[in-house]
């Protein structure tokens, strides 16, 4: 059973409750994308178009001299342009979910902005300008800012790698937080990622799960794999088939959510979300996963792979999601850089 802790000095809400923005960052890295970039600004732009009807959507741009081209996307598809704020603000790359600051509250309920370190998931070296976009965030909000330290430590963290139901409790994985070779915090162990939980996100218990997917270039961000959707129901994917290669993972993952019990000795209420059939482009396997969804104010966009199983997905999300409109976006080359939705976005509280 994982240790319990009291109640943190912060609290990190969780994604379903009421939203003041999101946070994206415009595409430019063509390297994520090869041979395929020409299409990722259109996809992105559905997602802020979407976004733009319920909420406010703030979007980093490299200079200035992609303001004209970037509102000329938006028009095109849609976008409510006055729900939407261009900000100069330089990244590598566009997955904003893992470089930003994560908002979290204080005990007066104010916003505050925790800021982790970033190392591009101990794989690229170019990861500078993400690691420093903070700078400009906080320039902009004019709210407290806090770098979470353990041990005189900095510590490594990416919003993908979380998930919490605002109720204290998260889920994570050992593969991406607990594993020597992600060099992301050397010799950390489960009670130390239990304190700093505690005291950053108000945490009291943390679901360890294994692994995460095959193909996923984080090892291990959780997602991929599971989400609560409330304080009391998770969706966690299931692979059937017993020949691919995610089917031991995934099923030791369900395993191990059947098991949990809450701090009232209540089980959580699972709902096994299939994953799609097998994705490759150019003969590489890729992450896709419906577990890589986000949820806005009124709508929540889930990923579609052009797969069989998009219409059997899209019905689990409308009877899961019944005062929020499911709204499917077309990840099928999105997800070639090896993130959809979710990875794409961070969500700033009320």
């Amino acid at each position: 059973m994982p240790s319990m802790y009291r109640d943190g000095i912060y609290r990190m809400p969780a994604e379903w409750e009421p939203q003041k923005s999101t946070w994206i960052a415009w595409p430019h890295n063509k390297e994520d994308w090869p041979g395929k970039f020409s299409k990722i600004p259109w996809i992105f732009s559905k997602i802020i178009a979407e976004l733009s009807k319920v909420q406010l959507v703030n979007i980093l741009i490299k200079d200035k001299s992609d303001q004209k081209r970037v509102k000329l996307f938006l028009e095109i598809l849609g976008a409510r342009i006055k729900n939407t704020r261009l900000i100069v603000c330089k990244t590598d790359r566009a997955w904003t979910r893992d470089f930003l600051p994560i908002f979290i509250k204080d005990r007066k309920k104010r916003n505050v902005l925790s800021n982790w370190e970033f190392n591009a998931w101990a794989k690229y070296k170019n990861f500078k300008n993400d690691n420093t976009t903070y700078l400009s965030i906080n320039k902009l909000k004019k709210i407290k800012m806090v770098r979470p330290k353990f041990k005189k430590k900095k510590i490594v963290l990416e919003g993908g790698s979380i998930d919490v139901n605002g109720k204290g409790l998260l889920l994570t994985t050992a593969q991406c937080l607990l594993s020597s070779v992600q060099q992301r915090n050397k010799g950390f162990n489960k009670n130390d990622y239990g304190q700093i939980f505690n005291k950053f996100f108000g945490v009291r218990k943390v679901i360890w799960l294994n692994k995460g997917i095959c193909g996923d270039d984080t090892h291990g961000h959780i997602d991929d794999i599971a989400r609560f959707i409330d304080k009391n129901k998770i969706f966690i994917a299931v692979e059937n088939n017993k020949k691919d290669k995610n089917f031991k993972n995934l099923n030791e993952n369900l395993k191990i959510i059947k098991k949990f019990k809450k701090e009232n000795n209540e089980k959580f209420k699972i709902i096994k979300i299939p994953m799609p059939n097998p994705k490759f482009i150019d003969g590489i396997r890729l992450p896709a996963s419906y577990l890589n969804f986000y949820i806005a104010n009124k709508i929540v966009l889930v990923p579609s792979f052009n797969d069989p199983k998009d219409k059997i997905i899209l019905k689990i999300f409308k009877k899961h999601f019944k005062n929020r409109r499911i709204i499917q976006i077309d990840c099928s080359i999105l997800v070639w850089g090896f993130g959809t939705i979710h990875c794409l976005t961070q969500q700033e509280p009320i």
